[in-house]
């Protein structure tokens, strides 16, 4: 039996009482979290070896809750990471035998062949108090205020995130248009609620118990941060009627 790994919406999707499922049945299940799914595919992955259903006398196909389990977890690989077929049946053959199987992270072109590259943990930029005021031009009173309505947070150890630096150059320049950082509050907010939707969204992958899945994570959320930004912007243009080159 396959071992999988339990999270948010999405990720228990078989039954577990016992009862066997049509391919139609099953059709219906995964659609929740792959509206692209058709019989077709499920029947393309059987084809493939990704899963095993069983066979009435009559030739009709029935799934267990592993099976639909399995078929989540192909489909789900195939989705995240990009994987082959070939591969994606091995990990989970490995898993099935109780191996620790590492998972490649992605499948990429590389002089015209597939490479799969594993995960590798992405080194957060940062910047020391002293750097951060000399690459803004500001001075200590206003980081120090800055600070105080939250536009700027310090980490734990009392560096910065890198990205700090670009905070501080546009509070700089809204301040020259006569807003204050008090003025930016209602930003901050909008922003703080805007990166919990996308929390919310990645949280599955986040509580995922395989590390190359947790990993992805990140990645998602650059993808709907780059979305969101992008909406906000559209937004206030819209609400300004001014279109920006």
């Amino acid at each position: 039996m396959l071992k999988t790994p339990s999270g948010g919406a999405g990720h228990g999707i078989a039954a577990t009482d016992g009862r066997l499922l049509s391919i139609g049945a099953v059709l219906n299940v995964l659609r929740e979290e792959f509206p692209d799914i058709t019989i077709s595919k499920i029947r393309f992955l059987e084809a493939e070896g990704l899963v095993e259903p069983r066979r009435t006398p009559s030739g009709y196909r029935k799934f267990s809750a592993q099976d639909v389990e399995r078929l989540g977890h192909v489909l789900r690989m195939q989705r995240d990471h990009y994987l082959p077929l070939k591969v994606i049946r091995e990990h989970l053959d490995a898993m099935e035998r109780g191996e620790a199987a590492a998972l490649p992270a992605v499948c990429r072109q590389r002089d015209g062949e597939t490479v799969l590259e594993a995960v590798q943990a992405p080194t957060a930029a940062r910047i020391g108090r002293a750097a951060l005021l000399a690459a803004a031009e500001i001075g200590e009173q206003e980081l120090a205020e800055w600070e105080s309505y939250g536009l700027i947070t310090p980490l734990p150890d009392g560096a910065y995130d890198a990205e700090a630096v670009t905070v501080a150059g546009l509070v700089a320049e809204l301040g020259r248009f006569g807003i204050e950082p008090r003025h930016l509050r209602v930003m901050k907010g909008a922003a703080d609620r805007e990166a919990g939707l996308v929390d919310q969204v990645v949280a599955p992958l986040r509580r995922h118990r395989n590390p190359q899945t947790r990993a992805h994570a990140e990645a998602r959320a650059k993808e709907l941060a780059g979305l969101t930004v992008k909406l906000h912007a559209a937004l206030v243009q819209t609400a300004l009627g001014v279109r920006l080159p």
